[in-house]
């Protein structure tokens, strides 16, 4: 995938001058940079599905990036309902598409 990256910002400086760091998502290798959040690092890369919606298998990624509505969660280092868009990269981190509700559970338990 092409890089989505911005490489020179008048306000967050020069990519440059950043460390990068591994992190793997759903067993494959991404490049990511201290600072970035796991769904910057992700977009960057061009990854756009974070998940599948629990109902209708729909894909949901990045929505509102500002940990509001939790399409962008994830599970980390086998840590479930960790929030893309909130959460820091760190080198060689475990990123896994969220484990689905089962259907029964959204409606309350009854099938």
């Amino acid at each position: 995938m092409n890089s989505m990256r911005v490489s020179h910002h008048s306000v967050l400086g020069n990519l440059e001058n950043k460390k990068q760091v591994k992190i793997h998502f759903n067993g494959q290798q991404y490049v990511a940079y201290e600072g970035d959040t796991i769904a910057s690092a992700l977009l960057a890369s061009g990854m756009r599905t974070l998940r599948f919606h629990e109902d209708k298998e729909t894909p949901r990624g990045i929505y509102c990036n500002i940990g509001h509505c939790f399409e962008c969660r994830v599970r980390v280092n086998d840590q479930s309902t960790v929030r893309a868009c909130l959460t820091p990269v760190e080198n060689n981190m475990k990123i896994e598409s969220d484990v689905s509700f089962p259907t029964t559970s959204l409606n309350g338990g009854k099938l």
